[in-house]
């Protein structure tokens, strides 16, 4: 490698370390207010919701809400595994299996 290679590798190393440890150490130093520990317990499942939505809605980028579209089946029945069973591991398992099923059997 030439030096101006490792000087880019230097410089993206000290950018990213910058941007993401620095944040952090400064914040473990002080006490965030309890409205403000409240409002980001709701960041996890709003990102996931975000994510997941258009993703089982708009698959081939345009609406498909039918029982043949096999996002939206395969995510109907998580849910309702995920509520019944409480175990992740299942959840997962139970979705992908009703998702290459149903793909299967429309082909």
């Amino acid at each position: 490698m030439t030096p101006i290679e490792w000087v880019m590798i230097l410089g993206m190393l000290a950018v990213t370390l910058g941007i993401r440890y620095f944040p952090f150490a400064l914040a473990s130093r002080t006490t965030m207010p309890p409205l403000m520990e409240a409002a980001l317990q709701y960041v996890p499942p709003a990102v996931l919701v975000a994510i997941t939505v258009p993703a089982v809605l708009l698959p081939r980028g345009e609406w498909w809400v039918s029982w043949t579209n096999p996002y939206l089946v395969a995510a109907l029945v998580s849910t309702l595994a995920g509520i019944l069973t409480r175990n992740l591991l299942a959840t997962i398992a139970i979705g992908l299996v009703v998702f290459f099923a149903f793909q299967m059997i429309l082909g």
